[in-house]
């Protein structure tokens, strides 16, 4: 049960939350009433770069959101980012989520880190989340992270077993320490399975102001780049920007591997799905329900609450057929899997 009473709140949002809202992201939420009730609210997230609709990171975010929503039957908010909003914004952002009383509130993406750490100090009896490496030691703060590079390797034995040209791409939205996760297990796992297979990478931008996590435009250049050197795997940590790596990829008849959600599941890649091998995921969706579970259930909890191959909070896909049916492949992934968890194999984080 949650810790004080819930009151019933019928509609979309509320007046005061939107007037508060307007100049720092859009919301949507599932009450219309107009008057302020402090605490008897449910989960609210706030997205990364790129927003609802990337079909990755932040619309997994938001299905974890559903799930509470569903399961929980309270009112939810989720609020899109703005083009050069500032930590400030981002601040005055969350803050307006948790004086309204949504709990849990939830930053998706490691640009909250200043964000959550100023906004659980001013609300100490909200509890909030920051999906992705950027710890925040709060009492009241849950880092939701995840060993990104277990998932990568994977991937990196997928693509050394798929290639066909012994060349193979990876595309990293932006130049950080939690992209180069991505590419340190991806590159591991390519060169543990085959050390002759070359690994061609990039990073579309230096920060993320410069769109290097929106810009499908900058995916799908970047992968025709590496596709014309020979590469036959590509594979996207770069949200948004990875719609244009498998587009890419589609077009040239060659393997893409997706990223943090089963992208051969979304719709909006569904023509593209027949090149999508498999995606390293890992479950935001998993990680945002639980923790406003753990609010409901009276237990917040607070700390880092990592995710890996071992909970299985990160893993392969296996939705495409001919991944799935692929036993040689499906064998080698495996036995990956299991020296990874044992500790025999130690993945590199950069």
């Amino acid at each position: 049960m949650r810790r004080i009473s819930r009151i019933t709140v019928a509609g979309a949002a509320t007046a005061s939350l939107a007037l508060a809202l307007s100049a720092c992201g859009g919301t949507s939420t599932s009450s219309d009433s107009s008057s302020e009730s402090k605490g008897d609210k449910g989960l609210a997230i706030a997205y990364d770069v790129g927003g609802k609709g990337d079909q990755s990171f932040n619309d997994a975010a938001y299905a974890g959101l559903e799930l509470a929503k569903n399961e929980f039957k309270y009112e939810t908010a989720d609020v899109e980012p703005t083009d050069g909003e500032t930590d400030a914004d981002k601040e005055q952002r969350l803050a307006s989520l948790a004086k309204q009383g949504y709990n849990p509130v939830i930053g998706v993406g490691y640009a909250y880190a200043s964000a959550v750490k100023g906004a659980a100090e001013k609300y100490p009896d909200t509890t909030f989340g920051i999906v992705d490496d950027a710890t925040v030691e709060a009492d009241n703060v849950a880092d939701l992270v995840f060993s990104e590079e277990q998932a990568s390797y994977l991937a990196g034995v997928a693509a050394a077993e798929s290639t066909k040209t012994n060349v193979v791409g990876f595309v990293g939205g932006v130049d950080i320490p939690l992209i180069h996760k991505f590419r340190a297990g991806f590159e591991q796992g390519v060169k543990d399975t085959d050390p002759k297979v070359k690994v061609l990478s990039q990073f579309l931008t230096q920060t993320a102001e410069e769109g290097g996590f929106s810009s499908p435009d900058k995916g799908k250049s970047a992968a025709e780049g590496q596709i014309e050197k020979k590469a036959d795997v590509v594979y996207a940590a770069a949200g948004l920007s990875g719609q244009g790596v498998i587009e890419a990829a589609a077009a040239n008849k060659v393997w893409a591997i997706g990223v943090d959600s089963d992208q051969y599941k979304q719709e909006a890649l569904a023509k593209y799905k027949d090149s999508i091998l498999t995606s390293a995921m890992k479950d935001v969706a998993k990680a945002v329900y639980n923790l406003a579970k753990s609010v409901e259930d009276g237990k917040p909890a607070t700390g880092i609450v990592k995710g890996d191959l071992k909970t299985g909070e990160v893993s392969l896909s296996n939705s495409n057929p001919k991944f799935a049916d692929d036993a040689e492949l499906q064998k080698a992934i495996e036995t990956a899997k299991e020296k990874i968890i044992s500790g025999e194999i130690k993945v590199k984080s950069s």
